[in-house]
């Protein structure tokens, strides 16, 4: 794992001083490990948001039946009818919460907390280098979310679902150089 902290410090005319600390962890992996983890930098994404979607609920499928659905219920508390329709190879609505704590029973994988975080830093990373603002995003989604939403999701002041994540990863990232 590499991490990157930034310091900025801005002093306006007034006595008062803002202070604020991005920080951002990337976690490299052994190359030969082909899994599609969510959370993972990405600098490439299939052709549309449910192709990306589809990689994910793969990996999903494949911890649940390492783990077996009795385990995965009891540790991540998603129900056994979403579980049971995932492993059954249908999509059904999960929460980004939800989604890092399936692959957070992965083993050697972060917990969910730790996961969350790193998606949507990920995701403002990506925005960074591609030089996208929530406007721009907002104008290539194609779910219904506004620029403020879109803000408020990334910065984890609203709650994601994992179809909105994957669509926000999927402009994103599609549009990096």
């Amino acid at each position: 794992m590499i991490a990157l902290e930034y310091d900025l410090n801005i002093s306006p005319e007034s006595s008062s001083e803002f202070f604020v600390r991005v920080s951002i962890a990337t976690h490299f992996r052994d190359s030969s490990v082909t899994s599609s983890m969510f959370y993972e930098q990405r600098t490439a994404v299939p052709e549309s948001p449910a192709e990306l979607r589809a990689e994910y609920e793969a990996e999903f499928r494949s911890i649940l039946e390492d783990v077996g659905l009795e385990a995965a219920l009891e540790a991540t508390g998603i129900d056994s009818e979403r579980l049971e329709a995932l492993e059954a190879g249908e999509s059904p609505e999960l929460d980004f919460e939800e989604a890092a704590a399936i692959q957070a029973l992965a083993e050697g994988e972060p917990d969910p907390e730790t996961i969350v975080t790193i998606a949507a830093e990920h995701l403002l990373l990506g925005m960074s280098s591609a030089v996208l603002d929530v406007e721009a995003v907002e104008s290539h989604v194609e779910i219904d979310l506004e620029a403020k939403e879109i803000q408020q999701k990334i910065e984890r002041r609203a709650p994601m679902t994992l179809g909105e994540f994957v669509h926000l990863q999927h402009v994103i990232v599609s549009q990096l150089p």
